[in-house]
């Protein structure tokens, strides 16, 4: 029995098929950092002390943690297959992630789910899948999909499935919306995940009460304490866009608090930032910076997100553990000298293999035809303009008069932004103004717009909005930067308009390149050019949004007059 096997190797009484030599490890029950030898057979961590094995790997003195967990995130928004993705997320220690895939479910539905699904089988990392809660995420925009609890229950079971992703329909579940209700019935006795920016006091502890577990929107400590002293874990975001870990660490440094129920996520971190800096690696080095005990960054990093997720075996260098380790050399660089993934040295991993997808995701982006018209907006006495918050994913609702309007367009503080359906050609679009994202003549485009995943374009002038438009047809969905009506760059993302079909060396040159020239064109170097910009459509975040349908209201929770 293999039981017994371990059993043995741990009294050595067998030799164990591995053994780090000369660690020092990071021990996320103790807190303490202990040096000796970590055994390891059939994957499996049997000892901790002096050991002898039949392959041998020298630590040298350096540091070994758990392999990292990333709690939540969205594998489109790197924008590469999940099997490309997997492979960066390995070089970078994190041997296990959360996902959640409403991003490509909103453009596909269940066969890209399933799809999806596919994929994270044949990756080498712990894989597993929060399923979409909200497809669309509300009921003021159109999307390619939309999913019910029916559908949902048949990935139930699924044995990568952890529960129901992110609730961000916060108002549905305040009122009491019957869809929604269906959904956290169906999954009462699993995870559900949370999204809930800004939502404080009765509304609060409402969300709380329908059993909704944890949530990754805090951008200030106030906030996250106030959802941890409701008995929600926080999940620490820091990704291409929004970056949230500065101010919640800082507060938890200062006030001393117990950081059991926290865990870091990026939640949206595209491939080129991955590679510079990793992801949740780069979320413990900073926090040590900030002044937390590494060793309590390591935890929340590592055995943290296990508890919160229900994890069994993983999160620590403990026996009993699946041998997933990250040998580094210090907290200040975290250099990473080697990963393992139950208990083998990743580069001797066989070659992720990659997955076919289906005709209608390479083949989605379908806009109506759009009227002459479409970007003209009525002249009145004031406006509602979408404010850019730098370093933030939030915006704030800015009122403007008509001759303040005409002098940002002037000195290029506003902007013209739209978006248009792209699905199934229904004609839908909206116009509105936008401040704060720069660029200066010509027009900036995606097909990446959250959640629904429509059009969605900026410029200083009509005719290369259109352009712009133009071009992501017949790119078949990406990233386009248009100037005098002819295309500077654009980068092809022909998997549902989201991800790429390339590998991770071939596609981090051509988007590192188009964001570089978006920055060249005058977007402010605050933002990131097309994240921030798809986050713009999201009418679930404070305080205005833009969906095809018009402009958004959050707070109130609806249209604009």
């Amino acid at each position: 029995m293999k039981t017994e096997k371990l059993i043995n190797t741990a009294l050595s009484r067998e030799a164990p098929d591995l053994v780090v030599k000369n660690a020092r490890i990071i021990n996320v029950f103790s807190g303490e950092i202990i040096s000796g030898d970590i055994a390891v057979t059939d994957g499996i961590i049997v000892g901790v002390g002096n050991y002898s094995g039949k392959r041998e790997i020298d630590a040298g003195n350096r540091y070994v943690a758990p392999g990292f967990i990333n709690a939540h995130l969205h594998v489109e928004s790197s924008m590469v297959t999940p099997e490309v993705y997997a492979e960066e997320e390995l070089r970078q220690g994190t041997t296990t992630i959360i996902t959640d895939p409403h991003e490509i479910a909103n453009v596909g539905g269940v066969d890209a789910l399933k799809d999806m699904m596919r994929a994270a089988k044949q990756s080498c990392l712990n894989y597993y899948v929060m399923l979409p809660s909200c497809v669309p995420c509300t009921p003021f925009e159109h999307s390619g999909a939309v999913l019910n609890a029916e559908e949902l229950l048949v990935f139930q079971n699924e044995e990568c499935v952890l529960g129901l992703a992110e609730m961000m329909n916060s108002a549905g579940v305040l009122n009491l919306d019957e869809t929604v209700m269906k959904k956290i019935a169906a999954f009462s006795d699993q995870m559900i995940d949370g999204h809930a920016p800004m939502l404080y006091g009765k509304n609060l502890n409402a969300y709380a009460s329908a059993g909704i577990a944890t949530d990754h929107e805090s951008v200030s400590f106030e906030e996250a304490l106030n959802k941890i002293r409701c008995g929600i874990a926080v999940l620490i975001r820091e990704g291409s866009a929004s970056k949230n870990l500065e101010s919640i660490v800082k507060g938890i440094v200062e006030n001393a608090v117990d950081t059991s129920r926290f865990a870091f996520c990026t939640d949206d971190k595209h491939l080129a930032d991955i590679r510079k800096e990793g992801t949740i690696r780069h979320h413990i080095k900073k926090s040590v910076q900030l002044g937390l005990d590494p060793v309590q960054a390591i935890q929340m990093a590592t055995i943290n997100a296990a508890v919160i997720y229900g994890l069994k075996h993983i999160g620590a260098v403990a026996c009993g553990y699946r041998a997933d380790m990250v040998i580094f050399d210090d907290f200040e660089h975290m250099n990473i000298k080697a990963v393992l993934k139950d208990g083998i040295p990743i580069e001797e991993l066989p070659k992720t293999k990659r997955v076919s997808y289906s005709p209608a995701l390479l083949n989605s982006v379908n806009p109506g035809a759009l009227s002459s018209t479409a970007f003209e907006i009525e002249k009145r006495d004031q406006y509602s303009v979408i404010q850019v918050v730098e370093n933030q994913i939030i915006t704030q609702k800015c009122v403007v008069s008509h001759q303040e309007l005409l002098q940002g367009l002037a000195d290029g503080t506003i902007r013209k932004i739209a978006v248009i359906e792209r699905h199934k050609a229904t004609g839908h679009y909206a116009a509105a103004y936008m401040k704060g994202y720069g660029l200066e003549h010509g027009a900036i485009a995606a097909t990446v717009a959250h959640d629904s995943h429509n059009i969605i374009v900026v410029g200083d002038n009509d005719s290369d909005m259109y352009c712009a438009v133009s071009e992501l047809r017949k790119i078949n969905g990406g990233y386009t930067v248009i100037r005098d009506g002819k295309a500077v760059a654009s980068l092809p993302l022909e998997l549902g308009g989201l991800m790429s079909l390339c590998d991770a060396d071939e596609f981090i040159p051509k988007l590192d390149e188009i964001i570089e020239i978006a920055y060249d064109m005058g977007v402010n170097r605050n933002i990131d050019p097309f994240i921030t910009l798809s986050f713009m459509a999201l009418p679930v975040l404070p305080e205005l949004r833009i969906t095809d349908c018009g402009l958004f209201d959050v707070d109130s929770f609806k249209f604009t007059e």
